[in-house]
């Protein structure tokens, strides 16, 4: 029963062989994988990209994987497939049982966000989980090889850090970026080297074997159609 309603929904939200733009996907990523897959709507850092990490999921929650040996900023990486509206939103329950301040456990939303072996562009609005003074929301544009980023907009302070429970949110309009957290604006940025790409969500690796310590609950994608456009 549970494969026919994965099927049914794919057909309905046009996962196959859909021509026009998509514009809504939902998981509470009740399947247990690795990496996530959910009827082959995803894309991974490891399997696809080669040079960053897979997210996986389980119990409920989607978190990335990582190595003692990985590089820096081979960050757990997932995108949906397909074609999407330009602007576009991206939103998670964050989940962090266990905050630790000696960790760099960040939950990322991806937008117009691209992954091909060895290259990986777009936006990421990223999230501490912590929510003391050494907290931060951040939006960095990645530019394509392994460690090439460049940070847009840097906010420090517990007021910018989420727990878990916490709802985060990302959107793309134009060129103005914004991240928000309990629908609270938290973060923006402008910038224009983008223009088209996929939603997703994404990770810091986390070291230490602590990795599956934090992650999201679910996840929802929009697009974000004008008003005048016409609806599909």
């Amino acid at each position: 029963m549970a494969r026919l309603s994965w099927i049914v929904f794919l057909l309905l939200s046009g996962f196959l062989g859909q021509s026009t733009p998509r514009n809504y996907y939902t998981t509470t990523f009740a399947l247990t994988e690795d990496p996530i897959s959910e009827g082959g709507v995803w894309i991974n850092g490891g399997t696809d990209g080669l040079d960053w990490a897979d997210v996986s999921t389980e119990s409920g929650y989607a978190h990335g994987n990582y190595s003692p040996s990985d590089p820096p900023y081979k960050d757990p990486t997932a995108l949906l497939k397909g074609t999407w509206s330009n602007d576009q939103e991206a939103q998670a329950t964050v989940y962090c049982p266990k905050p630790n301040p000696s960790e760099g456990q960040e939950v990322e939303l991806r937008l117009r966000s691209s992954l091909a072996a060895h290259r990986c562009t777009g936006y990421e609005i990223f999230f501490r989980c912590l929510k003391d003074s050494n907290a931060y929301a951040q939006i960095v544009r990645w530019n394509g090889p392994l460690g090439s980023w460049t940070s847009l907009q840097l906010n420090r302070g517990g007021q910018y850090g989420v727990s878990d429970g916490d709802v985060i949110r990302a959107t793309v309009v134009g060129h103005l970026i914004i991240g928000y957290v309990n629908g609270v604006e938290k973060v923006r940025a402008v910038d224009n080297v983008y223009s088209s790409g996929n939603p997703g969500l994404g990770f810091n690796y986390g070291v230490h074997g602590t990795y599956k310590d934090f992650g999201l609950k679910d996840f929802t994608a929009r697009g974000l159609v004008p008003p005048d456009s016409p609806q599909h």
